[in-house]
């Protein structure tokens, strides 16, 4: 067994900040500001990782990363794409209603994979754009045209119709069959999507919405913990990247004597608990490795170490079943991958824990690394 020595928590920090903003200067398209999904050849855009983007640009500017000017350069290029894009709602369209499809083609914009009109990934974008208006203040044309580019972009959004008559919102539309058959139910990460539906300056929410969805919610005691459940563990993530919900309580929540911020702390420690308790006996699972999450994995099927088959998923929700908190049935899937974002994000709810697994592992008999030539980046 081998120790490996880092840097200080500080410049491991800013690596891995400054090599992650560096994703989105690789993946762009820099003619409409599109974002790929993944580090794939020939991958499409995914209309929630241009909201990461748009609100990463503001964080490099404050980190000399990037030019305020590039920035807003950058930023216009999308926010003006997203202006001009087919609303029709047809099938080769790029939105409907001011929502948009969850993946478009980096070139024309247009909708791919047959895939859905995005709520949620929608509110992850406006989310971004909404960022940039606030951070991009100067009185000059460029950052004039910006702030009342994502204004128009905000107010055409017909939350209103996305609730399909339901009482909660649905996930998604297609031209071709209309409202997914299900909506926003359980805690997820949905919580920014109707934060931003309810402050609609022109269609907000109305009657018991949010009141329904949080009816949906369930909360657990886990390993001494009492806390919303949540499977994967970014969905107690994404919305705390835009909203400090620290002492913000909702009906649920003041009932809990909790509030989200709270939650997300109890959820990771959870999830570092199962790990180190390792229930299904998995290689490599300990306190320092952990996060189970909606992520890319690898395909192949391959033989396990132990001369075992094993399932892999590929792209998959990975999460911690309550299920999982005993040992499983040997039809359970015996390889489960990790993922290093839901153990860096919540830094913010638990810096010590989540400081500790960015450090290089202590490499163990069964614990395999990824490679350099089959690792992927990927934001979805």
């Amino acid at each position: 067994m081998v120790e490996v020595s880092g840097p200080t928590d500080e410049a491991l920090l800013g690596g891995l900040q400054r090599a992650a903003f560096g994703y989105f200067l690789q993946a762009v398209n820099p003619a409409n500001g599109l974002i790929a999904d993944n580090s794939r050849a020939n991958v499409p855009v995914s209309i929630a990782v241009v909201g990461f983007a748009l609100s990463s640009y503001a964080v490099a500017v404050e980190h000399g990363w990037l030019a305020r000017a590039d920035a807003v350069e950058r930023s216009l290029a999308a926010l003006r794409f997203f202006r001009d894009s087919d609303q029709s709602g047809g099938p080769g369209a790029t939105g409907y209603k001011g929502f948009y499809y969850h993946f478009l083609d980096l070139h024309t914009g247009l909708r791919v994979w047959r895939s859905e009109l995005s709520m949620i990934d929608t509110a992850l974008l406006i989310a971004g754009a909404l960022t940039a208006s606030m951070y991009f203040d100067a009185n000059t044309p460029d950052e004039i045209e910006l702030r009342e580019l994502v204004d128009m972009l905000y107010r055409r959004i017909d939350w209103r119709w996305a609730q399909g008559g339901g009482e909660t919102l649905r996930q998604g539309w297609k031209p071709e069959c209309g409202f997914l058959h299900y909506g926003w139910e359980g805690y997820n990460e949905a919580i920014v999507l109707y934060v931003l539906a309810l402050g609609s300056p022109s269609h907000p929410l109305e009657g018991a919405c949010y009141r329904s969805w949080t009816a949906t919610y369930q909360w657990e005691n886990l390993y001494g913990y009492d806390f919303l459940y949540g499977g994967p563990l970014f969905v107690h993530q994404y919305s705390h990247a835009w909203i400090d919900f620290r002492g913000i309580r909702d009906r649920f929540m003041r009932e809990k004597r909790c509030d989200y911020f709270e939650n997300s702390r109890r959820a990771t420690l959870v999830q570092r608990e199962y790990a180190q308790r390792n229930p299904n006996e998995f290689a490599g699972y300990d306190e320092h490795c952990w996060g189970l999450t909606a992520c890319d994995g690898p395909s192949d099927e391959l033989p396990d170490v132990t001369g075992e088959p094993r399932r892999l998923f590929g792209y998959a929700a990975r999460r911690l079943h309550r299920c999982r908190l005993r040992r499983t049935s040997p039809s359970m899937p015996r390889v489960t991958c990790f993922c290093a974002i839901p153990r860096c994000c919540p830094s913010h709810a638990t810096p010590a824990a989540s400081i500790q697994v960015l450090r290089p592992p202590i490499i163990a008999p069964g614990y395999r690394l990824a490679t350099s030539g089959s690792t992927r980046a990927s934001w979805s």
